[in-house]
């Protein structure tokens, strides 16, 4: 029989590291740090999210901030905003808000928006700056905007969402190998992914390669192999079941309610992470295979994430002393 994994139970020690950093920051005379969130669209899965986040927030002691706008038109001038204002010291955008609408300012104007965050509140870890050091396989941050170098490197932040499935496999067994150097914790292991977002599944695949795995990407049209920080087109005649059955590690992210691995091409002592907000298996038959491992949900570990990078935010860019 398989074994299924509450988030919950991985999220809390993150949390209780937060709530144990604002508590000395309160102590020492420091207010707690303040994220804000934009929010300016009827998505049910945005609107959810966005709850969530000011729940957690409030709970662990930080500060939270919503702003909902009545028209999208408006986010830009919202997030110049909040860019510029020393009090805010996270800022999270919930997405979609125009989708892959495009727009004169580059291939669609959540991809613009996603980038005019400023890298020194991006706590999603999306920005171009953040995004180009993970494909690059860059982990600190050594110099400002103008070329000064920091006294102390900075660490770079990664995309809270897939950070939360990485977090996620260290604490599933047979998945990372602390023992191994860095960049090789996963190495010899083999994950498919079954989605290519921008948001999730692209960085996701990228920093599971930096980790030593060999990662296919899958997509409604493609698939590529991730592996040693380059991209690689697969042979014609390898397709998703293939992918499937050769892995140790399965992650789905697809978008739609219909959609629904096959359990047939899943392999005994397969750890497989649901990061869509849909389930995109069949949980009763999955859990019949034997030593299956089955994260259901990431939701509570990715607003831990959130809030450890707004930590590191205000460590890195925004502490008085």
């Amino acid at each position: 029989m398989g074994t299924k994994i509450d988030a919950g139970d991985i999220a809390k020690p993150f949390r209780e590291e937060v709530k144990k950093r604002v508590a000395q920051l309160i102590e020492s005379g420091i207010e707690a740090p303040l994220l804000v969130g934009l929010l300016a669209n009827q998505d049910p899965a945005a609107k959810k999210y966005a709850e969530w986040t000011g729940r957690a927030c409030r709970a662990d002691g930080l500060r939270y901030e919503l702003r909902q706008l009545p028209d999208p038109i408006d986010v830009e001038a919202a997030l110049h905003t909040a860019n510029q204002d020393p009090k805010v010291h996270g800022i999270i955008v919930y997405y979609p808000i125009f989708g892959q609408v495009q727009s004169f300012s580059g291939a669609s104007q959540d991809d613009y928006l996603r980038d005019s965050v400023s890298w020194r509140c991006d706590v999603e870890g999306l920005c171009h700056s953040y995004r180009t050091n993970l494909y690059r396989n860059v982990r600190y941050v050594e110099e400002d905007r103008g070329g000064r170098s920091f006294d102390v490197p900075k660490k770079c932040l990664l995309p809270c969402t897939a950070l939360s499935v990485v977090k996620i496999l260290e604490q599933c067994p047979g998945c990372y190998d602390r023992s191994q150097a860095v960049g090789r914790h996963m190495e010899g292991k083999v994950v498919t992914i079954l989605n290519r977002s921008e948001i999730v599944g692209r960085p996701l695949a990228a920093m599971l390669a930096n980790d030593g795995a060999d990662v296919y990407s899958v997509d409604i049209d493609s698939i590529y192999l991730f592996r040693g920080g380059r991209l690689y087109k697969v042979d014609q005649d390898e397709t998703p079941e293939s992918c499937v059955r050769k892995s140790s590690v399965v992650i789905t992210g697809v978008p739609t309610k219909a959609y629904r691995l096959n359990t047939e091409w899943i392999q005994p002592k397969t750890t497989i992470v649901n990061v869509s907000s849909f389930k995109n298996v069949d949980e009763e038959a999955l859990l019949k295979l034997p030593g299956v491992t089955y994260v259901p949900m990431v939701g509570k570990v990715t607003v831990a994430m959130l809030e450890r990078n707004l930590m590191r935010l205000f460590d890195n860019f925004h502490h008085p002393k």
